[in-house]
């Protein structure tokens, strides 16, 4: 059973009156979903004609934490938020939310980057059910 998406209009409400508000000029969503090309065409390149029928998807809770952390710690980045969903996903149902603030949209865009790559390389176990 999957969690309620967050909202993402509450998420920039609450970033906006963050202490850190002040010295953001770019905030920047990344809302990943579950989606029907299985992983091994898409990274890989090999099509089996096999579809993304669910996804079973975990995480580690205190990984997230820190590279939540370690982002925060990158130059220009003054906001971080993440929400992972967990259980049995449908193809279209969300897989996480990130919201990153900072100053300047380089250093923004590479902060998204550096934590959405940390958190599916390291936090999270993604098995696809194909058919």
């Amino acid at each position: 059973m999957s969690k309620k998406s967050p909202s993402m209009d509450q998420w920039i409400k609450e970033a906006k009156e963050h202490p850190s508000a002040a010295r953001v000029g770019m905030y920047l969503f990344h809302n990943g979903v579950v989606r029907e090309t299985p992983k091994a065409k898409v990274r890989m390149g090999i099509d089996d004609g096999t579809i993304v029928e669910k996804l079973d998807f975990t995480f580690d809770q205190a990984k997230v934490d820190r590279a939540t952390e370690e982002t925060l710690e990158r130059e220009g980045i003054f906001y971080v938020k993440a929400w992972l969903n967990e259980g049995t996903l449908d193809v279209g149902e969300d897989i996480m939310y990130v919201l990153i603030g900072g100053d300047i949209r380089p250093n923004v865009v590479d902060g998204l980057q550096f934590l959405v790559e940390r958190i599916k390389t390291q936090c999270v176990v993604e098995i696809e059910s194909l058919i």
